[in-house]
């Protein structure tokens, strides 16, 4: 059944929507494993499960068959979440018989979930006139069917495909938080030119006119083409010469341009008409067994881009940007943002990326309200529509309701009214009722940063990306543009302290210049074993860093990703190096202070030996978190397993500062918890000496410790860390805030529909 298998999910591949991969599946199924039916029935909005796609059954029943959890054998099926194999179907307690389905002439009967991250989404049944118990063999078969099945039937729940079946109209898309806040606005789709899985979805009015613009199209490609192989043609071969023969030929009435002038005939617009063509063409290709013929897959993606690019480019239109515009698009750029009217951009929606994102960092900077990674989002079909951003737990609405417009716009407004009541605590200082003073640093990366930072009262920069000025170009950035840039963050902040980390990347940062290919990236070459591994570099940034104090003397050094003290002495060794050589150079320069991040579970049980040779220890939490987990933050499948207050991450964050203070070094915590208002409380009473954070965070931390006593965090700590899991965690931090009036404060961990 292998060859089958992978017949079928090719097939499922290049199907066109969800209906024809049921339609598939169930004729598949039933000619594969030799039975007379093979039904699937999807669960709908209220938890009853409705026949959607029958072989063997009767027709008219598709849409009319609905059987509640429990009921019926698909109902049990459902319930049970485990495969229900019977010689004689009738004979059990839970069959039940549908007239419509003419159901009653099969015995045999198989039935599996369809389960996907732990949601029952449907059941899968094949069924037999004769008694016969379905082998291992066959039972096997149809699980990895429903599984295979299972993925493309959440990723049509996401995108609303399955809307037909009871959903709202409404459609939730789920991705990471990348900035806190919440927006309403009108989505603005932003795609790069001739990539065909982004066009967006675009309608005609002057059907003549744009078959003109088609063909006027289609007959530039053509002339381009002829000119290369002109150009090429002493350089090819016979066989090579045809395939510039087969383009044109390709574009001939009778072939693509056919099908997309009955598209645009039917009200498409050309850009978007063509790319729903030739995709479905580069589907067939990439399906067919034949190697040959699946190559030529990219012979029509190729002619595809070409085509494309001289449609939009003709096309092209200047933006419009609303009042209330959220920016949606794959991959957007800082250049994209600064196209966007000052005062008009409010949220933003990325289908890729990270919370680690250049873009996610930048919004988070200037406080707009930004999820990344919403893979499932149908983007390219929400040009000037509604979208709800939720910037707190990663979650974006296309087409809400009205009431949950009204409940977003509540927290909205609630945001907008705190910030402004928060503005009186800048130039307060930070510390609880009973005088205990904690310092809140930041973490930048742009001079954005900076303003913004300044401006609401940060006593220090715990974390400076410098990473970021590298990501900006297309090239390593000299030493002097590294001293310039670094001067004028030291300069900005001075006399307060800016502790800039040394070039992070790899992981999910990359360098488009200095590309690091791995299959297990965050286990891999990143952070301080890529510099160490090129000291050319290393040293460079170090001299530029060095260079830029001079005069003002505010510089500490990080390292990051430091997993054993070999790797400390080594950059100790060139730092010092460093220091050295511009001491020779006439540089009147002070040694910064060197600390280690804490980011990796073995530096957790290092700290006393780390503590024992630096000046100070930073915990990088989001790093930390998702190690001891064991969950990539930024995936989206398990995004919903990343917590930051799990009992084994508190326990750790703990003992970091018990060991670092022993040895009287002090430490710092630099990730996403230090900027949790809530979490500030227990980091706080655990004895961390400086709490960094995004700009953005600042004003509510100061607001929740300045409204506590240090005794008050302390028992709160207690309470905390005798518990078994995040929930239990949760509930206890929500009720001591709700005592001390602090809830306003932390957003609401309510649950969603």
């Amino acid at each position: 059944m292998l060859n089958s298998l992978r017949s079928i999910v090719q097939e499922v591949n290049a199907a066109a929507d969800l209906q024809s991969v049921l339609e598939i599946i169930v004729t598949r199924i039933q000619e594969a494993m030799h039975t007379e039916v093979c039904s699937v029935y999807l669960r709908n909005a209220n938890a009853t499960f409705t026949l959607m796609a029958t072989k063997g059954l009767h027709k008219d029943a598709v849409g009319q068959v609905k059987l509640s959890l429990n009921e019926g054998l698909v109902g049990y099926v459902a319930a049970r979440e485990e495969p229900l194999n019977l010689e004689d179907a009738e004979s059990h307690p839970k069959f039940q018989y549908f007239p419509e389905t003419g159901e009653e002439r099969f015995c045999s009967f198989l039935g599996v979930p369809i389960i996907h991250h732990r949601q029952i989404l449907g059941v899968l049944v094949v069924q037999q006139r004769a008694k016969r118990k379905f082998d291992e063999g066959e039972e096997a078969f149809l699980i990895t069917m429903s599984a295979q099945l299972a993925a493309v039937i959440a990723h049509a729940e996401a995108t609303g495909a399955l809307r037909t079946i009871g959903q709202k109209s409404e459609a939730r898309f789920m991705g990471v938080p990348g900035a806190a806040g919440v927006a309403i606005g009108q989505c603005v789709v932003v795609s790069p030119l001739a990539d065909l899985y982004s066009v967006p979805y675009q309608t005609c009015d002057a059907v003549e006119d744009e078959l003109l613009f088609f063909q006027q199209g289609l007959a530039a490609v053509r002339e381009d083409i002829k000119k290369l192989a002109a150009e090429l043609e002493n350089r090819l071969n016979k066989e090579e010469r045809v395939l510039f023969d087969a383009y044109i030929g390709m574009l001939d009435d009778t072939a693509l341009g056919g099908e997309v002038t009955e598209k645009i005939m039917s009200g498409l617009g050309a850009a978007y008409a063509w790319s729903e063509v030739i995709l479905d063409h580069v589907k067939t290709f990439s399906s067919m067994s034949d190697p040959y013929l699946r190559e030529r897959a990219s012979d029509v993606r190729d002619l595809g881009g070409r085509v494309l690019a001289y449609l939009q480019e003709s096309a092209k239109k200047e933006l419009i940007y609303p009042e209330n515009t959220i920016l949606v698009g794959e991959d957007l750029t800082a250049s994209v943002l600064a196209e966007v009217p000052e005062g008009r951009l409010v949220g933003i929606v990325s289908t890729r990326g990270s919370s680690n994102s250049h873009i996610a960092i930048l919004a988070r900077s200037i406080g707009i309200p930004t999820v990344m990674g919403a893979v499932d989002l149908p983007f390219t079909r929400l040009e000037g529509r509604e979208v709800i951003v939720d910037g707190y737990r990663g979650s974006v609405y296309s087409d809400p309701s009205d009431g949950l417009r009204e409940q977003y716009q509540a927290i909205v407004d609630e945001d907008v009214e705190l910030v402004a009541g928060l503005e009186v605590l800048k130039e307060l200082p930070c510390e609880t009722t009973d005088h205990h003073r904690v310092a809140l640093w930041v973490n930048t990366g742009l001079m954005a940063d900076a303003m913004i930072s300044i401006e609401r009262g940060a006593e220090g920069v715990g974390l400076y990306r410098t990473e970021i000025p590298f990501m900006l170009r297309d090239r390593f950035p000299s030493e002097e543009e590294q001293r310039q840039t670094y001067r004028d963050q030291l300069a900005a902040f001075a006399p307060h302290t800016v502790t800039m980390r040394t070039l992070d990347v790899g992981g999910d940062k990359s360098l488009p210049y200095f590309p690091i290919e791995e299959e297990n990236p965050f286990l891999g070459w990143r952070g301080i074993r890529v510099t160490l591994d090129h000291p050319e570099i290393f040293l460079v940034q170090i001299r530029a860093m060095l260079k830029a104090s001079e005069g003002l003397d505010n510089l500490r050094i990080m390292l990051p990703m430091v997993s054993n003290i070999s790797e400390l002495e080594i950059a100790q060794m060139l730092i010092h190096r460093a220091y050295g050589e511009l001491l020779e150079e006439g540089h009147r320069i002070e040694m910064p202070p060197l600390g280690v991040m804490i980011e990796v579970p073995c530096a957790v049980y290092q700290t006393r030996d780390f503590a024992a040779r630096v000046d100070f220890l930073s915990v990088g939490s989001n790093d930390l978190t998702q190690y001891l987990l064991a969950v990539d933050r930024n995936n989206p499948r398990v995004a919903d397993l990343y917590h930051s207050m799990h009992p084994a991450v508190l326990r750790a964050l703990y003992q970091i500062v018990k060991d670092s203070h022993s040895q009287g070094v002090s430490v710092s915590i630099c990730g996403e918890l230090a900027g949790d208002p809530a979490a500030a409380l227990l980091l706080m009473a655990m004895g961390y000496d400086v709490l960094s954070m995004s700009a953005t965070s600042l004003l509510k931390v100061k607001s929740v410790i300045r409204s506590v006593s240090l005794q008050q965090a302390e028992t709160l700590l207690e309470e905390v860390m005798i518990l078994p899991d995040t929930e239990s965690v949760n509930r206890c931090i929500d009720a001591a805030l709700r005592q001390t009036g602090l809830s306003r404060i932390i957003r609401p961990l309510e649950s969603e529909d």
